[in-house]
């Protein structure tokens, strides 16, 4: 099953040229949109995504789904790009050592048990 929105975004991710839509009255939101959420202004322009961001809040996960099971224990965490929040696996650090106001790069990683793509927030 694919996204077609969601999917072109983790492409263009993948590729380094990660990006949002950004509204005239500068909301920031993360595609598929074809209106911007906050205000819904139908003008969406294509912003790109800053090169870091930082964790503003994450959880240590130790039992986990079927498609991240292998993973466990792994720290989920939403972090601040300019005017958009990602959430993703954080890469890089032990699941413990994740901290608040790290540094972190969007990227994608592929789900060892399902083979999918998703985003995953690599610690620098």
């Amino acid at each position: 099953m694919t996204d077609a929105g969601f999917d072109e975004w983790l492409d263009a991710v993948d590729d380094g040229e990660g990006y949002y839509l950004r509204c005239p009255e500068g909301h920031g939101s993360l595609p598929p949109r074809h209106v911007c959420p906050h205000c819904g202004a139908p003008d969406l322009d294509r912003t790109p995504l800053p090169a870091t961001g930082t964790i503003a809040t994450y959880t240590v996960c130790y039992v986990g789904g079927p498609e991240f099971e292998a993973e466990t224990p792994y720290a989920t965490a939403i972090a601040e790009f300019g005017d958009v929040r990602l959430t993703g696996v954080v890469r890089g650090v032990d699941p413990e050592d994740v901290q608040v106001g790290a540094p972190v790069e969007a990227r994608v990683g592929t789900n060892r048990e399902t083979g999918d793509d998703h985003l995953t927030l690599r610690t620098r």
